[in-house]
């Protein structure tokens, strides 16, 4: 069975740090295109970071430089560390897997087929 467990939110001030962790199971890294999102009450979940399964990155315009996604496959877990940040980061964060090299645009949510749970991150001026 197919599981991300994501863990690391929580409150921070502005200009703070976090690394989410997201650990998977079920599957092994290397072979998933993987996804960190972020979603906020009422609007569409927006890709923050991606990493395909050859370990190609790629990051919403509005974190580069702040945040750096990576990932461990000897503990097979996904990493965000988000540095600097601001008060707009805050949301539920979520881990996304494509087990399928899904033909949709990479960007778009209905491109993973399995999510995590979400690890909720608020930052406060």
């Amino acid at each position: 069975e197919v599981q991300l467990v994501e863990s690391g939110g929580g409150a921070v001030e502005v200009g703070g740090s976090l690394r989410l962790s997201c650990k998977a199971s079920g599957f092994t890294l290397d072979t998933a295109d993987m996804a960190w999102y972020r979603q906020v009450p009422g609007e569409e979940h927006e890709i923050v970071a991606r990493m395909d399964s050859d370990g190609l990155v790629s990051y919403a315009e509005d974190v580069k430089g702040r945040f750096t996604i990576s990932k461990d496959n000897a503990k097979n877990t996904l990493y965000l560390q988000m540095d600097s940040l601001k008060p707009e980061d805050t949301g539920m964060y979520y881990c996304a897997a494509d087990l399928t090299y899904s033909s949709y645009d990479p960007r778009e949510p209905r491109s993973y087929d399995h999510w995590g749970q979400g690890t909720q991150v608020t930052v406060s001026s």
